[in-house]
């Protein structure tokens, strides 16, 4: 079974070969096998190759799977009965529309206009892109000169909003075996530099307003011409002016007229501010008054409004069911002064933060230069209750889970959320004990209450001076319970944390100020007491994790999404996690037994933790990327923990997030030599927790066609103890040798993106093995035609959900 994962995986990527790109082409066609722009010396040549049409078919060794599918599905497509049911579709239609004018309200009528329109819908797709097969690959691209012509147009336009209003540009065609090279020669000529920027208005106001905000401009004089310059420039001025009060301005009033100078190669730009059609000039526009209103869900409820003014603002609510000060926090538009565009978004932004209305609306009423700015809303189901069916993959297995909701709004009329959870699943976990890969389950129950605004210390000024930052207090009682062959665990959990968002959820804060929990460990297999205390007779304590213990810590994280990492269809974008950890920090104050006092039935801990994980995505092209992590924790025990974490505070190296050659937490620590079972050297039997870890991974990915997208990796890493560990030689951290202790792995990767589900297979093998004697740690020399893995054990094959990072 083991090998077959590897041959399914491997016959994935043959069937690349499986397809002639030329094959059955008619004469005097050619595919477009290659592209080439030459003459390119200081404009962006990532942007000019995103501006040709015809791009080739993506290839692997002369073939494209693309195509290959696509043929597929058009042996069983029939563009003619295609239109056939599409226009007998719209027929029927017609016939049911025509009935619905003297029947508007029949519901059967109703049900099957609306099958039509679905049907149609489908047709209509597939009549342009062909079958669902089709759609899944790609057609072959054929050279068209229309569409090279449209090319060359592209980058002359290109080449002129980004200063070489000088450049020419033409296209050449080369041809063999029905294979068509395409050459785009372009002349740069000299680029034109901004000479001098100067704003019109008749509006002194503005005027002033530009020149206090001129640092600010994306226009510098003395840099090279950019049309994107200008269009930034353009958005930065309105975004101005609309938060600075001019409510009725808007970009298409400022224009830009551009004098250039053949000879100097220079722009001089002129930047008009246009006047108004509707009045002489453009005016300040202030708030005079707020009102916000609940509308009711029906007519029930029109009777029963409940009038309330606070903070200026008239409430009206169709019942006594809100808190008037937790709302007034969340609204930033301010009575007696000026519009502001970014008040207004960032309102309606965290009203619907609070998860109480269906929508939010703001609307201004206008008379003169005064506003009357309406916030309408309407309630949210009260209860919602949501059920997931789903599946978790760990150790390449896939665990079915369940998990249900009900979620309370507005519980103590103020905002707060009370929420109920399930959830029971199933794990593939690696043995510890040599049984290999078996299903762990795990139960768990919980109860959330989330509070709008930040509870403890509370002051009524912070409500409002915080409201901006999606201030939110969670408290939440949960218990867990945990059944692996191993052991059985189970875990009271009580959790007291804040957490807040700066402007459009850049950085977003977490504090656990309280987190608490009770574990037992009322089963212990004899096989896995056995290890634990043979690691106790060797120096190593791990058995005590296993005791009763209360844990309690405090903990802080920060995320900082810069520009919105995490949508990889965007631009470049990097996320950066710190968190930090302080664990039994109270015991400092009691006089509490140490874990090493002889006869110790009930553990403590204490300890300090920090981690630090960044990534970092960066796009080569439309179909190209680049991604890769660095990631760094420490954990120290001290105190009366003698050395010891709780066990779920330890870092574990190895698996399909980390270095993906190794199984799941059985890397490291440092050059230890683990222990083996009867598979080999790499059956590796013994989970690796440690006190450190330093990782990395890079990636390559590149779309291949439709769903599939391909990966190639190398991650580098391992974990190690702080100390030494007489149980696990080689396991601690030392400086003068943790870097001849890094695991590398590489591999390739095959992802199925279907937007809301990435699929992925991540073929992972050792290259550098730390747990080697020095000078026999490189392994990637034990793969050669006999042995396409390696020894046994060596290659792994990782199936994941969503990306690893």
């Amino acid at each position: 079974m083991n090998s077959s994962k590897y041959i399914l995986f491997i016959s994935l990527l043959g069937i690349c070969f499986s397809c002639s790109l030329t094959k059955d082409l008619p004469e005097g066609q050619y595919a477009v096998y290659d592209n080439q722009i030459t003459g390119i010396e200081k404009s962006e040549k990532e942007d000019l190759y995103g501006l040709i049409e015809q791009v080739p078919n993506t290839r692997f060794l002369g073939s494209s799977l693309g195509v290959t599918i696509y043929r597929i599905g058009l042996n069983f497509y029939d563009s003619t009965k295609v239109a056939t049911k599409l226009k007998l579709s719209e027929e029927k239609l017609a016939v049911i529309n025509a009935a619905r004018d003297t029947l508007p309200e029949e519901k059967k009528l109703l049900k099957k206009a609306d099958k039509l329109n679905s049907k149609i819908e489908g047709l209509e797709k597939k009549l342009e892109f062909g079958n669902a097969v089709m759609r899944t690959g790609n057609p072959l691209v054929i050279l068209d000169s229309a569409e090279a012509i449209t090319t060359v147009n592209n980058l002359k336009g290109y080449l002129v909003n980004h200063s070489f209003f000088d450049a020419t540009v033409t296209y050449e065609v080369k041809t063999k075996k029905k294979k068509a090279f395409v050459t785009y020669p372009i002349t740069e000529g000299k680029p034109y530099v901004l000479d001098s920027v100067y704003t019109r208005s008749e509006n002194p106001e503005i005027l002033k307003l530009l020149q206090l905000n001129s640092e600010k401009s994306h226009l510098d004089e003395g840099s090279r011409y950019n049309q994107e310059d200008i269009i930034q420039e353009r958005d930065r001025l309105e975004e101005l002016l609309k938060n600075s009060g001019f409510y009725m301005f808007s970009k298409s009033y400022i224009n830009y007229i551009a004098y250039q100078d053949t000879a100097a190669k220079t722009i001089s730009l002129e930047q008009v501010i246009q006047k108004p059609t509707f009045t002489d000039i453009h005016e300040v526009y202030t708030i005079d008054s707020i009102t916000f209103r609940i509308n009711p869900p029906s007519n029930e409820f029109a009777d029963r409004r409940i009038q309330e003014k606070f903070r200026n603002i008239d409430f009206s609510f169709y019942r006594d069911h809100y808190s008037a000060k937790v709302l007034a926090s969340r609204i930033f538009l301010q009575t007696g002064q000026p519009y502001s565009r970014t008040a207004a978004i960032e309102t309606q932004r965290q009203l619907s933060n609070l998860d109480l209305f269906r929508f939010v609306n703001i609307t201004f009423d206008t008379l003169g230069t005064s506003l009357t700015a309406n916030i309408f809303t309407q309630p949210n189901q009260k209860y919602q209750l949501t059920n997931q069916l789903g599946l978790t993959v760990t150790e390449q297995l896939p665990g079915p889970f369940f998990s249900t909701s009900l979620r309370n709004r507005n519980f103590f009329r103020a905002g707060e959320i009370l929420e109920f959870n399930f959830r029971a699943g199933l794990e593939g976990v690696a043995s510890a004990t040599g049984q290999g890969v078996y299903q762990s389950s795990e139960v768990s129950t919980g109860v959330t209450v989330i509070f709008p605004r930040f509870l403890i210390p509370f002051a009524p000024a912070t409500l409002q001076k915080f409201g901006r930052y999606n201030p939110n207090t969670r408290t939440r009682l949960s218990y867990i319970y945990t059944n692996r062959p191993e052991y059985t665990r189970n875990s009271v959990n009580g959790l007291f944390s804040y957490s807040w968002a700066t402007a459009k959820n850049r950085v977003l804060y977490t504090l656990n100020a309280a987190d608490m929990s009770y574990i037992r460990t009322p089963k212990l297999q004899d096989e896995f007491r056995d290890i634990l205390e043979d690691l106790q007779d060797d120096g190593n304590n791990l058995i005590w994790s296993f005791l009763p213990s209360f844990i309690s810590s405090i903990s802080g994280q920060s995320i900082i999404n810069f520009n919105k990492y995490g949508d990889f269809n965007s631009s470049k974008a990097s996320l950066l996690r710190l968190f930090a950890e302080s664990g039994g920090t109270t015991l400092n104050l009691f006089d509490v037994r140490s874990n090493a006092e002889p006869g110790i039935e009930y553990a403590n801990f204490q300890w300090v933790k920090a981690q630090v994980d960044f990534r970092r995505y960066y796009p080569l092209d439309k179909d190209q990327k680049f991604a890769y992590r660095l990631n760094f924790g420490w954990a120290a025990p001290y105190g009366v923990s003698a050395g010891i974490l709780p066990y779920e505070k330890y870092f574990f190296a190895g698996g399909g997030t980390s270095i993906r050659a190794w199984q799941a937490r059985r890397l490291g620590p440092g050059s230890s030599v683990p222990e083996t079972g009867e598979g080999g050297e790499y059956d590796y039997t013994n989970e690796q927790p440690a006190e450190m870890i330093l990782e990395s991974m890079l990636e390559y990915r590149r779309k291949i066609f439709g769903y599939f997208d391909m990966a190639l990796f190398v991650d580098i890493g391992n974990s190690w103890v702080i100390g030494y560990d007489a149980a696990r030689p080689g396991a601690d951290f030392r400086y003068d040798r943790f870097y001849k202790e890094l695991a590398v792995g590489t591999g390739i990767g095959v992802r199925m993106d279907f937007d809301f589900l990435v699929l992925r297979l991540d073929l992972a093998t050792k290259a550098v093995d730390p747990a080697k004697p020095e000078g026999d740690r490189w392994v990637l020399d034990n793969i050669n035609f006999k042995q396409p893995f390696g020894v046994r054990g060596q290659t792994v094959l990782n199936f994941g959900i969503g990306y690893p990072f």
